[in-house]
């Protein structure tokens, strides 16, 4: 029989186990020891090789850090010296710090008066609107621009010469501007400024299918879940009175899986319990599964989360996740602490950037602009390729590390999910 396909009698214990782990009250009480939950273990849960989402950014960004690899060039060690003033065309300097297309532009972090007339600067970063009026040296300024690390290891600024954002010539360009910069921003609303700009504040009901598409997913899986696969056999075959038996299981998500030697989150767990007991092929990403993730913290609604910690493993995963939080990767060279913990609660143009809490409680989440669900892991993965990296597999394990640090630090959160989000 071949690993992860059942028939006869087989069938009949694999899907006692999964009775026990489903939390059945009446069969837990009946069996001394607890049995874990049947999972494929050998498979991989997404596909190899991995390929990056259709309408994503295609750029190879192989050179840069990963969550997985060290790749990006060190740093400068020292400054480099100019041998006189820079005399570059504060004009085109102009229009370079608001060209979108070089990783943002500057104005998404920085305000700098009237720089190509843009809206919606971002305050992460210094007001730079009176520069011109700080004494600073061109040395200074050239070389904070081509890579700020020289002088801040730990900067947020990304190394915009070093990693190929601009030339030398561009610098010179956007040195020159920043030095007619002598006067304090003018705002044409009150919008533009971000200091006076509102906060964002999520009113709509999650919950009402009206307001939210993603609700019709808990539709389409509590049909998945009595669908039986060519086995014969259904989620419902085993979890016969689901919104009982998985009342609080979500909640308690990720774990670490000592079977697999890393971190399990719900959509992996969907696609490898799945596989191992009913044979369907729920493999992350898909319709499918996200539409079973869905249903599956739809029903742990209102519980707090809660995942265990207790043992070593989990709480080596949880360092390893908090390491690879401050991990800098990507030709931006930014880190989850630098949107989420040094600009945490400020503007990145016009994107509001919270803290780590308040970041899982929705997830899956429908994305009103792009008319989708997402995952955690999905979230992971755009994170990434927005600020220039590669992304991982969604079942890699460093993703289960991240996503069991950011389950601690939205501990005692209530799940509302599916959430709704922009």
């Amino acid at each position: 029989m071949r690993e992860g396909i059942l028939s006869g009698n087989a069938v009949a214990l694999i899907v006692a186990g999964a009775v026990l782990a489903s939390g059945s009250q009446a069969l837990a009480q009946a069996t001394p020891a607890k049995r874990e939950a049947p999972i494929e273990l050998k498979a991989d849960a997404s596909p190899r090789p991995w390929k990056r989402y259709p309408g994503w950014p295609a750029r190879d960004y192989s050179k840069y850090n990963t969550l997985a690899n060290l790749a990006t060039p060190p740093a400068p060690k020292e400054p480099r010296k100019l041998t006189g003033p820079i005399t570059g065309d504060a004009k085109k300097g102009a229009e370079l710090v608001a060209d979108r297309a070089r990783g943002g532009s500057c104005l998404a972090c920085h305000v700098m008066g009237p720089a190509g007339g843009a809206n919606l600067p971002g305050n992460v970063a210094p007001d730079l609107s009176e520069i011109g009026n700080a004494g600073r040296e061109d040395e200074w300024l050239f070389n904070y621009v081509y890579d700020a690390r020289v002088y801040n290891p730990e900067t947020v600024m990304p190394p915009w010469g070093s990693h190929g954002f601009f030339d030398e010539a561009e610098i010179n360009d956007i040195v020159a501007f920043l030095k007619t910069l002598k006067s304090p921003a003018v705002f044409k609303t009150e919008l533009d400024n971000p200091e006076k700009r509102p906060v964002p504040v999520e009113k709509r009901d999650n919950l009402d299918p009206i307001e939210n598409p993603a609700m019709w997913a808990v539709e389409k899986a509590e049909a998945l879940f009595k669908q039986r696969t060519a086995s014969g056999f259904a989620c419902a075959t085993c979890h016969n009175d689901p919104k009982t038996q998985f009342k609080t299981w979500a909640a308690a998500m990720p774990k670490w899986e000592p079977r697999l030697n890393k971190v399990l989150g719900v959509e992996e767990f969907i696609t490898r319990h799945a596989k191992a007991t009913t044979g369907a092929d729920w493999m992350m990403e898909t319709d499918d599964n996200r539409a079973m993730s869905v249903y599956l913290h739809f029903l742990a609604n209102g519980e707090p989360i809660k995942v265990d910690t207790a043992s070593a493993e989990a709480k080596a995963a949880i360092a390893r996740g908090v390491e690879l939080s401050k991990r800098k990767v990507g030709q931006l060279n930014m880190a989850c602490t630098d949107c989420h913990g040094i600009a945490a609660n400020k503007w990145i143009r016009g994107q509001w950037l919270g803290e780590p809490k308040g970041q899982y409680d929705h997830f899956p989440t429908w994305r009103t602009n792009l008319l989708a669900i997402w995952d955690i892991r999905q979230r992971f993965q755009w994170c990434q390729v927005n600020i220039r990296a590669d992304e991982l597999p969604p079942d890699a394990k460093e993703y289960g590390d991240l996503e069991f640090y950011l389950a601690t630090q939205n501990e005692g959160l209530k799940l509302s999910v599916p959430g709704i989000r922009h």
